[in-house]
């Protein structure tokens, strides 16, 4: 079973969403101040509990292509977003996402509104 973690620009309902899909997953908000949890934090908890961290910032991104190091990664390149939609493009594209990381063992997922690269 995929497990993530939900970096905190994202709304915290987007990781019920997942919990209800059956997925294992927690919002950064659930950890104590949370939203001030630096990205290295992040990375420390994604890594200690083999969670792929789900983020709208670039920086994650950024540090897995310069270091090349763990954890995996779902980065949505959506801009602007309502969280409607949000959970939409999430629930269409879970069958994907799933087979990505787990048939394909991708490391990095990049996901917008009309496509998605793995790698």
């Amino acid at each position: 079973m995929l497990r993530f973690l939900l970096d905190t620009q994202l709304p915290p309902r987007a990781a019920l969403f997942l919990v209800e899909c059956g997925y294992d997953a927690i919002h950064t908000t659930n950890f104590p101040d949370g939203h001030l949890l630096q990205d290295a934090e992040i990375r420390r908890i994604a890594t200690e509990e083999s969670r792929i961290i789900i983020t709208k910032d670039a920086d994650f991104h950024d540090y897995y292509m310069v270091k090349g190091a763990p954890p995996r990664l779902l980065y949505l390149t959506l801009g602007n977003i309502s969280n409607t939609d949000l959970l939409t493009l999430l629930a269409k594209n879970m069958s994907a996402l799933e087979t990505a990381f787990a048939a394909h063992n991708a490391d990095i997922v990049v996901m917008n509104r009309t496509y998605f690269a793995e790698y």
